[in-house]
């Protein structure tokens, strides 16, 4: 098969097997990109707890972040874990989400995708998969998410060689799949579902419903 054939039978197989995902899960869009920066080295279940309890204070908006003290947010997104450096990521991107935007997730969605990009990854701890989240997921713009397990699951795949880095991953999904929002938004979801459950460190090989799949090596 071709890299394009390749990724669409990945998608086809893995939807049909875990149907719609509703990813990201999140009340309005800001809550989206404060999660994609809580999310950073650890797991989602710790996201919840940090977003519940700065809802919980009625903190959960850009004006409100950006009057909280460092030390006092630092304190309530604890369950998160690395909460300090997370409270600093989080001051910075409303620093930047309110000069540049006016805080308005309508005014942030409409800029050209390169330029907005190359904003958001000049704020301090906002690396390329935190801003390609907040673009896709909280910005609706057609950027696809790589992330760990994606590299893992194309890895075992052969759909990757090894030295494989995060844009050249994007690049694939992106130069072989139409501009979907709704395609990259589910696809990203089915990849993190198949990674926790089957494609984990010490895989599940038998039970996952891309066994099926032949080992064929596609070139980036």
């Amino acid at each position: 098969m071709g890299c394009r054939e390749d990724l669409l039978s990945i998608y086809e197989i893995l939807n049909a097997h875990f149907g719609d995902l509703h990813w990201w899960p999140a009340d309005d869009p800001f809550e989206v990109m404060v999660g994609a920066i809580l999310t950073q080295n650890t797991a989602w279940t710790n996201v919840e707890k940090a977003i519940a309890a700065l809802k919980e204070r009625r903190l959960l908006s850009p004006g409100a972040l950006l009057r909280l003290g460092e030390e006092t947010l630092a304190g309530i997104i604890r369950p998160s874990g690395y909460y300090r450096i997370k409270a600093k990521r989080l001051k910075a991107f409303v620093r930047f989400f309110l000069d540049e935007y006016e805080g308005s997730v309508e005014a942030m969605s409409v800029g050209d995708i390169p330029l907005l990009r190359g904003k958001l990854l000049r704020v301090p701890g906002i690396g390329p998969e935190t801003a390609d989240s907040i673009l896709l997921f909280a910005c609706q713009k057609p950027v696809f998410v790589s992330d760990a397990y994606t590299r893992r699951i194309l890895l075992r795949h052969r759909l990757v060689p090894e030295d494989a880095d995060y844009d050249q991953i994007q690049t694939l999904f992106m130069a072989n799949l139409p501009p979907d929002v709704s395609l990259f938004n589910q696809f990203h979801a089915l990849l993190v579902q198949t990674g926790k459950i089957f494609c984990r460190k010490t895989p599940q090989c038998d039970p996952c419903p891309l066994g099926i799949l032949p080992a064929e090596t596609v070139s980036l």
